[in-house]
């Protein structure tokens, strides 16, 4: 059994106490948020400490690991702190807002061998895994050309001030919607080296961007097209896809069904010539929690089956997520020309 504290108790950080809470391998013993009718809901139905300065909940508590789960911008100060005291971190993403920050937070997690995660969930999604699994199969043979996309009714029209329309706060969509598609792209396609024609759009907020679009060059040389609006009120939620096109066919993935059509059969794979849909039932990771997708149970199991086995993960890393920061960073410069 190891012992966790959660920092934060916004959405994400509610959802991930639903889940650590009744977690077979885990003890929830600590809970820190600055908001006094939160705490003092934890403190009425839970067993959980609460603390309102993240300093005082880890000094005072023997944490195996804390998860972070606060505005972008509090994730250095937190993170370093965590992982200056031995605790194995998991930090929401984005990762940070600027990369010296990123590079020192992962370089200290590396030093002290410390166990370190960030919450990009589309990896523990089924159907993203598959697609992973069967490009690196090459069941696609030459890559000619990719497309990732997500558009959802998150802004729809003009609202008064929050940390989503504050680029200080890491708000916006290429930080808050746009690098989930990115490190989606990164992890399954390959990594981005350059972006070009790169658009960051307001279309009902002030201070930060709607939709992000921009053209991506990866380090093996092909390009694709990142695509994302989160003020887009023809779907009913957000909506992530990935469509990768090659010289024997075409995928397109999303989080409940896989398309593949081949050219030819491919009897490695046992797929026909033609149209194949996969279901995400076919490929869905069991949990023993369900909480908005089995994804989210998904990523903290992983994150604690590393901490007792001491094994450092393979997928999610704070290595990886600062790559992702660096494809942001190249799209926002790019914007600028």
């Amino acid at each position: 059994m190891v012992k966790g504290g959660i920092i934060g108790l916004g959405k994400m950080g509610i959802s991930h106490a639903a889940i650590v809470g009744p977690h077979k391998d885990v003890e929830l013993v600590a809970v820190c948020d600055t908001s006094s009718l939160i705490l003092e809901g934890f403190k009425k139905f839970t067993k959980a400490r609460v603390y309102d300065d993240y300093r005082k909940m880890i000094d005072s508590e023997s944490l195996d690991f804390v998860v972070v789960a606060t505005p972008t911008k509090l994730h250095y100060p937190m993170v370093r702190y965590a992982l200056e005291k031995g605790i194995h971190t998991f930090c929401e993403k984005p990762f940070s807002l600027t990369l010296k920050e990123g590079e020192e937070m992962t370089d200290l997690a590396l030093r002290k061998n410390l166990i370190n995660q960030v919450g990009y969930h589309n990896h523990f999604i089924g159907t993203f895994r598959e697609m992973k699994r069967l490009l690196e199969s090459g069941i696609l043979g030459r890559l000619v050309h990719f497309t990732g996309e997500a558009y959802g009714p998150v802004v729809t029209k003009p609202k008064s001030s929050t940390w989503r329309s504050d680029p200080g706060e890491g708000g916006g969509c290429l930080f808050d919607y746009a690098s989930h598609v990115i490190n989606l792209i990164q992890e399954i396609i390959g990594k981005p080296v350059e972006a070009r024609g790169s658009q960051l759009k307001k279309i009902y907020s002030k201070e930060v961007e709607d939709a992000v679009y921009s053209v991506l060059k990866l380090e093996s040389g092909l390009t694709g097209i990142l695509s994302v609006n989160w003020s887009d009120e023809t779907y009913r939620k957000m909506s992530t896809s990935i469509t990768v096109i090659g010289e024997k066919g075409k995928m397109i993935c999303d989080a409940t069904e896989l398309k593949i059509y081949l050219r030819e059969a491919d009897k490695e794979n046992r797929f026909d010539k033609g149209w194949t849909i996969k279901y995400i039932t076919e490929f869905a990771i069991p949990v023993d929690f369900y909480l908005r997708g089995e994804e989210y149970s998904a990523q903290i199991d992983h994150f604690v089956r590393n901490i007792i086995s001491g094994r450092q993960p393979e997928i999610n890393t704070f290595r990886q997520a600062l790559d992702t920061d660096r494809v942001m960073e190249l799209i926002v410069a790019d914007s600028k020309r």
